[in-house]
Order: C-alpha cells, then structure tokens, then sequence
C-alpha cells in the first residue's frame, strides 16, 4: 500500500472517529437542554435524526475505507 493510501485513509478515520465524538456530545447537551429549556418533543426527534445521519455518515466513511483496505490488502 502506498504512503499516501495510508495517510487519506488515517484522515478518513479521523475525520469519522471526530464526527461521532462531536455529534455524541451535541445530542448529549442538545437533549438536556431541551429538558431543562422544555422544548417540545418534536426537536428531540430533530435533534435523535439529525445525530443518526451523522452517525450512519460515519459508518459508511468506516466501512469504505475498511473496504479499501482489504482490498488493497494491509
């Protein structure tokens, strides 16, 4: 595998492995806030849909490049 494989591929983790860290912490404050604000429960399933296209982004980023690498053999 070539260096520069390995390198788009370590960023492409990292970006995905920072996607779920930062949407995990904005779902987190997003649902206490709107218990304590008493928004109405139409934005925390905004807020749950949202997060779950993040994570479902996320993954497929994870799974190709774990594709890429089998593949490529590494």
């Amino acid at each position: 595998m070539k260096t520069e494989d390995r390198s788009a591929h370590r960023t492409q983790m990292r970006l995905a492995a920072g996607v779920i860290i930062v949407t995990m912490i904005l779902w987190m404050a997003a649902s206490f806030l709107g218990g304590r604000l008493g928004l109405p429960p139409r934005y925390a399933f905004l807020f749950d849909l949202a997060a779950l296209a993040a994570f479902f982004w996320a993954l497929v980023v994870l799974y190709r490049v774990w594709r890429q690498r089998r593949e490529d053999g590494e």
